[in-house]
């Protein structure tokens, strides 16, 4: 029972264990990178990549934000003032309510005395009475037709409070300006576009240069075993005292001299790798191991050669040229569009209390409201409009020949790839032929070496031979497809990735 009760316990833990061990092998596990793949994981990780999708968002929400300024802008707003010293009033003759009212008065005392006179009052006791009055009148209420005196006005805290609207009905240059922000929307679109087909090209012409690196490394690999392995055959030989010891002594050199080439096409090789996995944006401790190799492209370069689109409707330098000059033909509309009234509509509604103490409880709140409907229509500025619109003119006119200055380099640009990859594939063609030929070269020299019918410095010469015609070809295969890329890159070739 024991033992049984143990064996469940260990197939158990093996049973949970096992997916995190398999896991964890397949986390160092090489990962095999085709360059579809590579593409596609560029176009994911890459940084710059991602920097260029986050501008598109980053424009589309400027853009939304210019658009805000169209609608009705409301505020709840505040004030509160205290008056250090009250503003004074003061009021002229031409507002004396004495003067005013004179015209009315004396006639009517007049009019008054002579009843109380006819009644048996002496009418100078009561002018005297009268006149008295009038004094203490004066003296109680000073009168307003004084300069040197005035009327305080308000009380010593204010405070207003309430909603202001602001709502621009009609403002053209504020209609232009929402274009041109449509139009950064669409840059910023083409600038990632040209960011990815930068990307693709960087990392095609990547991944054929480890491929070559790789290849020069198999190949330098190749020749050094068969250096080797040739050494070590005339060393048995010269034990047996069949060759001399000058062909050991040879071979070992030959041999040694292939070894530091083979050092430098590792390192070639790994630094190529580790530029692929940069531009990749994967990590850097990650090994991957490439797909295929350049000889599988040899069999296409020639119908790539023969399909080849020379428009440049899709160069992404073109088609920001053009957003860019839309933007300046925008910019000019925007610049005669100030010429244009403006109209715009505002509102408040508002609550006021003044007071002269601190008792809120008791203070009265009085509404207010008012709308307003302004209107503004430029005069003069100095002539500033009319020399902005003059000089988005000339700006116009130089992007036209400019224009015209990129269109004509891309084209040479085009016809120089095209002429170079034509001279590839001749490349190519030619030195298969002698790469086929050196192998078979290299293999009768090795038979002759080893009946004694020729000599190891024939079969030195014939390996070296061979080694110069495969480098030969596998750089005229990459300088096929690096010019390619580039090609691909000026016309404006969408990276296939993205439809995946």
């Amino acid at each position: 029972m024991a033992k049984n009760l143990s064996k469940k316990i260990s197939l158990g833990i093996i049973t949970v264990l096992l997916p995190f061990w398999i896991q964890a092998q397949e986390a160092g596990a090489p990962v095999v990178i085709s360059l579809d793949r590579a593409i596609k994981i560029a176009l994911s990780e890459n940084p710059t990549v991602k920097v260029a999708d986050l501008e598109i968002q980053k424009q589309k929400y400027a853009k939304q934000s210019a658009q805000s300024a169209l609608y009705p802008q409301i505020d709840l707003i505040g004030q509160y003032s205290r008056a250090i010293q009250k503003q004074v009033m003061y009021m002229d003759n031409a507002f004396d309510m004495e003067s005013m009212l004179d015209p009315l008065i004396t006639p009517m005392l007049d009019g008054v005395g002579r009843t109380f006179a006819g009644a048996g009052v002496n009418p100078a006791d009561y002018q005297a009475n009268m006149a008295q009055a009038q004094a203490d009148y004066a003296a109680a209420h000073p009168s307003t037709s004084s300069s040197d005196d005035g009327i305080s006005v308000g009380r010593d805290n204010t405070y207003t409070g309430g909603l202001q609207l602001q709502w621009p009905l009609v403002v053209p240059t504020l209609w232009k300006q929402l274009e041109l922000t449509s139009l950064q929307v669409e840059l910023a679109v083409e600038e990632a576009r040209s960011s990815k087909i930068n990307m693709v090209n960087s990392i095609r012409k990547a991944y054929y240069g480890a491929l070559l690196a790789r290849d020069v490394q198999n190949l330098y690999q190749e020749s050094y075993d068969n250096a080797i392995l040739t050494y070590n055959n005339i060393n048995d030989k010269f034990k047996q005292g069949i060759v001399a010891e000058f062909d050991v002594i040879r071979a070992d050199v030959n041999a040694k001299n292939i070894k530091p080439s083979l050092i430098q096409a590792q390192n070639s090789y790994n630094i190529a790798i580790l530029s692929l996995k940069a531009l990749m944006g994967i990590n850097m401790d990650q090994e991957i191991t490439l797909d295929g190799s350049l000889s599988d492209y040899e069999q296409d370069l020639s119908a790539e050669l023969l399909s080849i689109n020379r428009t440049l409707e899709g160069n992404s330098d073109l088609k920001k040229f053009d957003i860019q000059n839309e933007q300046l033909k925008k910019t000019l509309s925007l610049y005669k569009a100030q010429y244009y009234p403006t109209i715009a509509l505002s509102g408040k509604y508002m609550y006021l209390s003044m007071n002269n103490d601190f008792k809120f409880g008791d203070y009265r709140w009085n509404p207010y409201s008012t709308v307003d409907l302004s209107i503004s229509i430029p005069i003069f500025d100095g002539l500033k409009k009319h020399k902005d619109i003059q000089q988005t003119k000339i700006s116009l006119q130089q992007m036209k020949w400019q224009r015209e200055e990129v269109v004509r380099n891309l084209k040479l640009a085009v016809d120089n790839n095209i002429s170079m990859m034509t001279n590839y594939v001749e490349q190519v063609i030619s030195t298969k032929d002698v790469v086929a030929q050196a192998q078979k070269g290299y293999e009768i020299s090795q038979k002759l070496y080893d009946t004694g019918m020729g000599t190891l410095l024939d079969l030195n010469t014939s390996q070296l031979g061979l080694i110069q015609a495969s480098l030969s070809f596998n750089q005229a295969v990459y300088n096929f497809l690096a010019s390619k890329a580039d090609l691909d890159k000026t016309l404006g070739v969408e990276p296939p990735a993205e439809n995946e």
